[in-house]
């Protein structure tokens, strides 16, 4: 099994085979347009500027499970990324990335890249985990998706090689995107 077996639908709702990607090295990450996080948007745009002609492209899929910070429509939510961040790379529509109505492909990503806890160096992890600690317990537990801007780096083949939380930069891809291309 890899991430070719899944099919997710565009933020334009058409449903697309994750096997269109095949042999391209994919960052796949869960968004959010109200987040302390979003300014990740602009990391993600750039690092799919500057990787896409070696065969890499960002895959975003915004979920609204993490303190309903995604509450717009799927065009609004396109707007956004936009006129905001200049977002080129493939948006997908609001999925459940968590819990029991999880998007079968985030099931199976932490599944391969299992939590292993936040960068305490970034300004926010100590914030992000006192509130996950204090607000949402259970979202600590296993190897779910904890908030906002997961970000999952899959190889050519489709194998899931690392994770990367929310208290991780964009760029802090790189190196291990540039093993890859």
């Amino acid at each position: 099994m890899s991430v070719y077996d899944f099919k997710a639908k565009t933020i334009d709702g058409e449903e697309i085979s994750l096997e269109n990607y095949k042999g391209k090295v994919l960052v796949i990450v869960n968004t959010a347009s109200k987040c302390g996080f979003t300014p990740q948007y602009e990391g993600l745009e750039a690092l799919y500027q500057k990787y896409k002609d070696q065969g890499v492209e960002v895959l975003g899929f915004p979920s609204n499970q993490f303190a309903e910070q995604e509450p717009g429509s799927n065009g609004e939510v396109k707007n956004f990324c936009q006129i905001n961040y200049g977002v080129t790379f493939q948006l997908f529509e609001k999925t459940d990335v968590r819990d029991e109505n999880a998007h079968p492909l985030f099931n199976y990503l932490t599944e391969k890249a299992p939590y292993k806890g936040f960068n305490m160096n970034h300004p926010i992890g100590k914030i992000l985990l006192d509130a996950l600690e204090k607000n949402f317990p259970s979202f600590l537990e296993g190897n779910s998706v904890k908030w906002n801007f997961t970000k999952f780096v899959v190889d050519r083949d489709g194998n899931v090689v690392e994770r990367f939380e929310p208290t991780s930069e964009p760029s802090e891809m790189n190196e291990i995107i540039e093993k890859l291309i």
